[in-house]
């Protein structure tokens, strides 16, 4: 168990009293209210769990010293309340631990969220728009926004690759553990014999940068405007509106083509240039940090293969956290709290066994 110093508790709740005590005077001018009043609004909740550990630490010492009793009634009361005590301290003690842990700056970000066809063929498009489906129903379940940034459809209805824009509350912090490699086993629509094949899709999560986190020099860039190309019908653009946008530092190239405005291609682009550049930052800034070790849920290696949708067994794996549940029709229409879940719940315990180690 995790055991706050005595110490960290007491500069907690000072510091608490200290800035409702600079909001009481009325004399902060407003743009530092506003910075006390946010600082307030962070801190006071865990505070408040500091004040309960606290309190639950003091009622243990009560009892303890009551354990010590003559009067053999009283003494099996102490002990029973002292085990009660102890049991709640410590949940108020990893309840405290958790809001101390170090918050990912990019949790309440946007996303991008990439979706691409890997081995399979035809089946493994068809299985890119299963899952870009889940997705766009777990959104709609958070009261997210979607908005598609590009989208290359295969011959039988699926994608090829689809990128998208989500936004709303959390949605960084829900998704991030979605990248990987998703896997997928049943019988394809187009296979005859009944036999069943197993294909593949990569799922990319980025927090999206904004203009302030990434400054992209004009002279670092190299825009071509170019013809769309693609399948016949409606979606054919028929003027140069196409864009192409290479960063020459990095050797990144965003192409854009979905919409018929040069403009509306080439703000696309760079929002998407903008998050690629941005994600390449994090995780060089977290390969420095992370050292030799790495949590098992984190890793954020999109190589890897994180999940398995069986249809022949009606199940969904995933192998991070050896999870199998029995639901697939469910998770398929964007029931995914559990799976996420217990992601987050994995990811929490790792990090605090960090803290403790």
């Amino acid at each position: 168990m995790i055991s706050i110093p005595a110490d960290r508790i007491a500069a907690i709740e000072a510091r608490r009293d200290e800035l409702q005590a600079q909001m009481a005077t009325g004399d902060l001018p407003g743009d530092r209210y506003v910075q006390v009043s946010k600082e307030y609004a962070e801190l006071e909740p865990v505070a408040q769990a500091a004040g309960e550990v606290r309190r639950l630490r003091a009622e243990a010492g009560s009892l303890q010293h009551m354990t010590q009793d003559a009067d053999e009634e009283l003494r099996a009361m102490a002990v029973e309340e002292l085990r009660a005590n102890n049991d709640a301290l410590a949940a108020a003690e990893r309840f405290l631990a958790l809001a101390l842990l170090p918050r990912d700056a990019a949790d309440e970000r946007p996303a991008m969220l990439e979706i691409r066809a890997g081995v399979g063929g035809d089946e493994a498009a068809l299985f890119a728009g299963d899952l870009l489906r889940m997705y766009q129903r777990y959104a709609d379940r958070m009261g997210w926004r979607i908005e598609l940034i590009t989208a290359s459809e295969s011959e039988f209805g699926g994608y090829k690759e689809v990128v998208l824009s989500v936004t709303g509350v959390g949605v960084f912090a829900k998704l991030k553990f979605e990248s990987g490699v998703h896997r997928v086993q049943r019988v394809p629509a187009t296979e005859a014999g009944g036999r069943i094949h197993t294909s593949a899709a990569t799922v990319a999560v980025l927090p999206e940068a904004e203009e302030a986190d990434i400054r992209i020099d004009d002279k670092d860039l190299r825009i071509d405007i170019y013809r769309a190309s693609g399948p016949g019908g409606q979606g054919v653009n028929t003027t140069d509106s196409a864009v192409r946008i290479t960063h020459l530092p990095t050797g990144t190239i965003v192409i854009q083509q979905d919409e018929r405005s040069q403009l509306k291609n080439k703000a696309k682009a760079m929002k998407v240039l903008r998050t690629r550049l941005y994600e390449a930052e994090r995780d060089r800034l977290n390969s420095a940090r992370a050292g030799a070790r790495q949590t098992m849920v984190g890793s954020g290696d999109r190589s890897e293969r994180i999940r398995t949708y069986s249809y022949p067994q009606g199940r969904v794996t995933d192998h991070r956290i050896n999870l199998t549940l029995h639901r697939l029709p469910e998770i398929l229409q964007g029931e995914l709290d559990e799976l996420i879940g217990a992601l987050t719940a994995q990811d929490e315990a790792d990090r605090l066994a960090q803290l403790d180690g």
